[in-house]
């Protein structure tokens, strides 16, 4: 399907002032946030605020993370949904021989910190659908001390408007291989795994997840259905998403700035 090439923004006037200086009016380049609906077969599974932009990648993402698809061959189309003109309602076709356990879905159980669940059970619902990573991938602790710059020279939206989050994909040796902005992390997330499975790229279990902000949980879980085994936060880990590495295989690195980190999990996979 068609989509936008680059993430929407609008231009707005506001107050601008320096220390000494008087408040001035000046444009402003503001990232957008609008909803997005996303149907399975005419059927709406879930509503996420994001920054329209690449929405066949945050959808196909999306289902991906949650498990009701595997391959590239599970998608029949993707495509905006006929009576809804500005372009945030999206139909995902899947092929004849997917069956949909719409039961399965679990973004706003785990997104939820008052679901009732405590973080083993959720973490063991998740490992369900996507068991632990193995594998003797490993990368060298210089390779990932560039990444974060390497990011940050991609994030051309944000250097706009100064308020989206980033994900980027790297090889072992660094080269950037797509990055996503959104003004969701989660939805950043997506857009990135999207882009592999619709391309055919998947599995990513020789590459490097690299995300501004933190790392939750979900962020986890979905780098797990991606097979991705490594993962790097510029700032630092929930406790959840500490623990769900440690027991999903997975190499989990935060605080990665400057010329230091942290590895909670996985420091096998970390060449020092």
């Amino acid at each position: 399907m068609e989509q936008l090439k680059h993430l929407k923004t609008e231009i707005k006037q506001v107050w601008h002032w320096d220390s000494g200086g008087r408040p001035r009016r000046r444009p402003e380049e503001l990232a957008v946030e609008e909803p997005l609906e996303i149907q399975v077969d005419t059927r709406p599974v879930s509503v996420t605020m994001r920054t329209p932009g690449h929405d066949a990648e945050l959808a196909a993402g999306f289902l991906l993370s949650e498990g009701l698809i595997k391959t590239q061959a599970d998608l029949r189309q993707i495509k905006p949904h006929p009576r809804n003109r500005s372009g945030n309602t999206l139909n995902v076709f899947l092929a004849p021989e997917v069956t949909v356990d719409f039961a399965r879905l679990t973004r706003h159980v785990f997104a939820s910190s008052s679901c009732g669940l405590c973080g083993k059970a959720s973490i063991a619902a998740v490992h369900q659908h996507f068991p632990a990573v193995r594998g003797k991938f490993s990368v060298a602790a210089r390779t990932l001390l560039a990444l974060p710059e390497r990011m940050r020279l991609g994030q051309e939206a944000f250097d706009r408007t100064g308020g989206l989050h980033a994900a980027a994909l790297f090889t072992a040796d660094g080269e950037l291989v797509v990055l996503r902005e959104d003004v969701g992390r989660h939805n950043a997330v997506d857009k990135v795994l999207g882009f592999g499975l619709l391309i055919g790229r998947l599995p990513f279990d020789r590459h490097v997840l690299m995300v501004s902000g933190r790392a939750s949980f979900e962020i986890l879980q979905k780098a797990l259905a991606a097979r991705v085994a490594v993962v790097c936060a510029v700032s630092a880990p929930s406790s959840l998403a500490v623990e769900f590495a440690r027991r999903s295989g997975q190499t989990l690195v935060g605080f990665l700035r400057g010329q230091r980190m942290n590895v909670y999990s996985g420091k096998s996979r970390v060449r020092f």
